[in-house]
């Protein structure tokens, strides 16, 4: 039998506050969004492992970031954008 064992990755400070910052930009007066934490799942006994990325949602748009990492992915892996380009994505979508 298969054991994952998750263990939560914090958010590094740098990058929570890119996010809140650029949220706080462009969603004024709104509710603050929620950033949940990415998870490291490991199965056990063996080399295997999976890096969840941080989340953030608004408007059904789902947006992911990894720790010291200088972009940032939009629904999926497939979308990637620059860190610094987040507030005005934020905006247009």
């Amino acid at each position: 039998m298969l054991n994952i064992i998750k263990k939560q990755i914090n958010i590094s400070k740098e990058l929570n506050s890119k996010i809140e910052w650029a949220c706080q930009l462009k969603l004024k007066g709104k509710e603050k969004p929620k950033i949940y934490q990415g998870l490291l799942r490991v199965i056990e006994h063996s080399n295997l492992a999976y890096v969840e990325p941080h989340r953030l949602v608004i408007k059904n748009n789902l947006y992911l970031f990894f720790n010291e990492h200088d972009y940032f992915y939009v629904n999926d892996l497939r979308n990637k954008y620059p860190l610094s380009q987040l507030k005005d994505y934020i905006a247009r979508h």
